[in-house]
């Protein structure tokens, strides 16, 4: 499915989903693909509840296989020298949402973003934000938009006690790169999360 393919893996810092990130990386790879890792500093240096930089990059690197690239210099060369076929970036935080369509490239993961756009190639959003459906709904409207950007489907995950979060249905993420590289968006686009 993914057979040959050079995937990026965009992660910034929705700490409390990177437990649902690890198993998709094992399907990714399952699926064929090389999954390259990119973090944004948060990620590098955060310490929640949901557990430390070092400890994710460790489990991050056991389950790709690959070294981490953490800098902006490191993730440049997805444009000229080192390209992927499919840039992914989830979970994708708010923060995140917000400077890439407003094209700021200061992290790692946006860099890499900007440089697989630069190539034609397509770049796959998993959103995790509490404020979708708030100021950061213009962002999402303007992406859906771009040409070459697509989402992982998503729906609000919390509709009562958070109204305005959505949240891409990570378990798709195999399938959403499939049709990404078909340069077509993956359908329905909202869904109904399933209560847990």
């Amino acid at each position: 499915m993914l057979q040959g393919k050079r995937i990026a893996l965009g992660i910034t810092a929705s700490h409390c989903t990177y437990d649902e990130i690890i198993p998709v990386i094992d399907s990714l790879i399952e699926a064929g693909a090389t999954v390259v890792p990119v973090i944004t500093h948060s990620v590098l240096t955060a310490a929640t509840r949901f557990g430390t930089g070092e400890e994710w990059i460790r489990r991050i690197e056991e389950a790709t296989g690959e070294k981490v690239i953490s800098t902006i210099v490191g993730a440049e060369p997805f444009g000229p020298t080192a390209p992927v076929d499919c840039m992914i970036i989830a979970p994708m935080t708010g923060n995140s949402l917000s400077r890439f369509a407003n094209a700021s490239t200061d992290s790692p993961v946006l860099m890499g973003a900007k440089a697989t756009l630069r190539n034609g190639s397509p770049v796959l959003l998993g959103i995790s934000t509490n404020d979708a459906l708030g100021l950061n709904g213009v962002n999402i409207m303007k992406l859906l938009n771009m040409k070459n950007v697509f989402f992982i489907p998503f729906g609000q995950d919390d509709p009562f006690n958070k109204p305005n979060s959505l949240i891409s249905d990570f378990s798709l993420m195999v399938p959403a790169t499939v049709a990404a590289l078909e340069k077509r968006q993956l359908q329905p686009l909202l869904i109904i999360h399933e209560k847990k």
